[in-house]
């Protein structure tokens, strides 16, 4: 039964998709999250649903006359744009360029689907939508596995999608970090009370199967975003009385070997685990010199450790970290451009905090920026300590800001049509009713 429902939503997007390519991408960015195909038990799981995705979108880009704009509407996009030229180059001249090519390929189409969301989104509909479906797609498994942690009592660890870039419980729960305050941008745009309170729920339960996932990532990913957002908080005092009273919550209901896991942040010298991905670091630091554009998509080799790496007996391993990970794989030109996108998206996110918080029609951006800065402070802090440089999330993330930037400078709200169906509103997309400016809401 689940083998026809997926099949059926995908068929029918995949058809919508040959008139409006804009919904092919939203069908990639499904399945490229979700991976819902890999729930299923039958011929669904192994069908190629992504790429069904991609080759209808590209036909509708063939024979529609949609609207699409360059791709390059931030300097973001062109730092992506050439670090995919690196990557390239980095790949070719690896050291195995027949065994790295399945993770070219894989990243290759995920950054080519970016470009042509770029191409093809540009409306108020289609940001909010592109938030629905991204951080949509992963509340479904968050709210999961938060109800998991609570009824076994933070016993068992909460894993993601098999066959996935999230199907470890470190990656999952950074990606449920990630979508948080995503959730909190579409809880914003709600008005409802009902949906609201929803929401809250939801984003509540994500943070449970965050924390259910043992990652001390994840922990410390958390505790950065509670940071920021209390700083930008209008009552410092009550929102720290809050935080605090959740931490000892969270403190007291999780097990004994969750705390006990936790408490390793502070004895890394005596994890095994924190010591091995000192050892990948300094392995992927002293490469990045001998190869000044890495070696290629594949940095776990022990020849290199034995080479490069301070403490060689600890084995060859990942980096599991998103910067020693790109210094590693693609030298010190890759890293340069993958903080390049992130910068750059960083202080677009604060322009539109700034600028969209004066009109009253692009309010919804002031919060969009709001949270896009929160989200990619869980991105940087738990990123350090996993090796998800190439997931798509934060680059769905980079797609909002830079549509809804250019939406700002464009003043779209002045000719966009606003959807006239009811039922619109329940995903936040009602006409803005304001009339005077109000501060962006930063929690």
């Amino acid at each position: 039964m689940r083998d026809i429902v997926l099949l059926s939503i995908v068929a029918m997007a995949a058809f919508a998709s040959l008139r409006k390519p804009w919904i092919g991408v939203m069908l990639w960015v499904w399945v490229s999250i979700m991976n819902p195909h890999r729930y299923t038990y039958g011929i669904a799981y192994t069908a190629p649903v992504a790429a069904i995705a991609a080759v209808c979108t590209f036909a509708g880009l063939a024979f529609t006359k949609d609207q699409r704009e360059s791709p390059f509407k931030s300097g973001a996009v062109t730092a992506l744009f050439l670090f995919m030229l690196v990557m390239t180059v980095s790949w070719l001249l690896g050291r195995d360029v027949e065994g790295d090519y399945e993770q070219w390929n894989k990243v290759m189409k995920i950054d080519l689907m970016v470009l042509v969301g770029l191409m093809v989104l540009h409306s108020k509909m289609h940001v909010i939508i592109l938030a629905w479906v991204s951080a949509g797609s992963l509340m479904l498994l968050g709210a999961k596995g938060g109800l998991f942690t609570i009824i076994s009592g933070g016993s068992e660890r909460v894993w993601g999608p098999p066959g996935s870039f999230i199907e470890g419980n470190n990656e999952l729960g950074l990606a449920l970090i990630i979508i948080i305050p995503i959730l909190r941008f579409l809880q914003l745009q709600m008005q409802h009370r009902w949906l609201r309170w929803g929401m809250t729920l939801s984003m509540l339960l994500c943070a449970a199967a965050a924390i259910g996932t043992h990652s001390r990532g994840a922990f410390l990913a958390i505790s950065a975003m509670a940071l920021v957002l209390w700083w930008r908080g209008k009552n410092r005092i009550a929102s720290g009385v809050l935080i605090v009273v959740a931490a000892i919550s969270l403190v007291t209901f999780m097990p004994d070997k969750w705390t006990d896991r936790m408490n390793t942040i502070e004895t890394y010298q005596e994890d095994g685990s924190a010591q091995g991905r000192l050892a990948a670091w300094s392995a992927s630091w002293y490469v990045a010199f001998d190869h000044p554009l890495g070696v290629g998509f594949n940095l776990v080799d022990q020849d290199l450790f034995n080479k490069y790496s301070h403490n060689p007996a600890a084995g060859a391993r990942a980096a599991h970290s998103i910067y020693f990970q790109i210094l590693g794989h693609h030298g010190f030109p890759g890293l340069i451009l993958f903080m390049a996108i992130w910068f750059i998206t960083w202080r677009n996110s604060a322009w539109l905090r700034v600028h969209a918080a004066k009109i009253p029609e692009a309010r919804w951006c002031a919060d969009l920026g709001a949270m896009a800065q929160v989200s990619l402070v869980g991105f940087f802090v738990g990123g350090a300590f996993l090796s998800l440089a190439y997931f798509d999330l934060p680059y769905y993330v980079m797609m909002m800001v830079a549509i809804a930037r250019v939406w700002v400078m464009k003043k779209s709200w002045q000719t966009e049509v606003a959807p006239k169906a009811r039922w619109w509103s329940l995903l936040g997309l009602a006409p803005q009713t304001q009339t005077q400016p109000q501060p962006v809401r930063a929690t």
